[in-house]
């Protein structure tokens, strides 16, 4: 390991970037009219003979704009998405794709992973952070740290990682890096994010954080979801502190896709630095956000995967011990859609 810093994405992204494709459909189609003469009436023109004793003739009336598009229905059951935050400082999506290919590993890590869970609701969403150095198997190469499993086999391999832990069926896989992270959120024009206490990143600007609101845009939030070594309790803070982000997000998105320029640049955004799985294609992006627009982001639960605590390897690593009993409960809970259940009697 070359000891880079690591990236955890924000869970609501993957959520709440497909509504703002289907909106851009939608806000784009429904405003189609029709410009200019029809042929209709660029002929009558053409051919009348002015005349001071008859009356113009009247053109017929434009067409009707055409209709938004109609789009199907989601099916009323829970939906699991993986997002993987990736530490890839060149460009995750080509990296990934060439460890696909060749087979040949890559230097990168998913040093954030994040279960969404969405019920069948669709009130509210779950994320579960999973910390970066759980100690679990990655199919195929034995038991390792669960971030090593896209650098060794892409978004393929750490998603049937995740699936083999809670022995659970993953529908989608997104993915971010430094950059695209950045891109996201000055797009936004920046969040507003409740910052618990003071500190100072020890990352590239070493931006310093006040206690309360800090307006944040794409470096300082990196450095905020980034940072560790400035907190006794390193990585624990750091995944409360991203989940605080998260929050922040959500409630931006939720805004911020009223405005249909803000909606245009997500697309865009989307199309060009988020990586996705192989099945996520565009009609199953829009049928999967119109699903999502009843769920309520203030309403939405978001934990840490319950774990034994740090420890050392056999071979040396510092890693964090797997709670099986946590692991086998929440995993029943994603499968049972019982997650409200598991998250109350667990004060989360």
């Amino acid at each position: 390991m070359n000891g880079r810093r690591r990236l955890w994405l924000a869970s609501g992204l993957a959520v709440l970037l497909v509504i703002g494709v289907v909106l851009a459909v939608v806000l784009t189609r429904s405003g189609q009219t029709t410009a200019g003469p029809t042929p209709s009436s660029v002929s009558a023109s053409a051919t009348a003979t002015p005349s001071a004793t008859k009356k113009a003739s009247t053109p017929p009336p434009a067409p009707a704009a055409p209709a938004p598009p109609t789009i199907a229905n989601l099916p009323a059951a829970p939906m699991n998405i993986l997002v993987i935050g990736s530490d890839s400082r060149e460009n995750a999506h080509q990296e990934a794709d060439q460890t696909a290919t060749t087979g040949v590993a890559s230097d990168q890590r998913s040093d954030c992973l994040m279960l969404i869970h969405v019920p069948a609701d669709r009130h509210l969403v779950y994320g579960i952070s999973i910390m970066r150095d759980t100690w679990i198997n990655v199919p195929g190469y034995g038991t390792t740290k669960v971030n090593a499993g896209l650098g060794l086999g892409g978004i393929d391999l750490t998603t049937r990682t995740v699936e083999s832990m809670f022995g659970i069926h993953i529908d989608h896989t997104v993915m971010l890096d430094f950059h695209g992270f950045k891109l996201l959120t000055d797009g936004l024009g920046g969040i507003d994010v409740n910052v618990p206490q003071d500190f100072t990143s020890t990352i590239e600007t070493q931006h310093h954080f006040t206690a309360g609101v800090n307006h944040l845009d794409g470096q300082a939030a990196l450095e905020f979801v980034r940072e560790r070594h400035a907190f006794a309790d390193g990585d624990y803070t750091r995944v409360r502190d991203q989940q605080i982000f998260m929050r922040a997000l959500l409630s931006k998105l939720s805004t911020s896709l009223k405005e249909p320029a803000t909606v245009l640049a997500l697309v865009n955004f989307a199309a060009n630095d988020l990586t996705v799985d192989g099945g996520f294609n565009p009609v199953s992006v829009a049928i999967l956000a119109y699903g999502m627009r009843t769920i309520d982001p203030a309403a939405s639960v978001f934990f840490t995967l319950p774990n034994a605590g740090p420890g050392t390897s056999s071979d040396g690593q510092s890693i964090i011990i797997p709670d099986y009993g946590a692991i086998a409960a929440v995993g029943a809970a994603v499968r049972d859609d019982t997650l409200a259940q598991y998250a109350a009697a667990h004060g989360f």
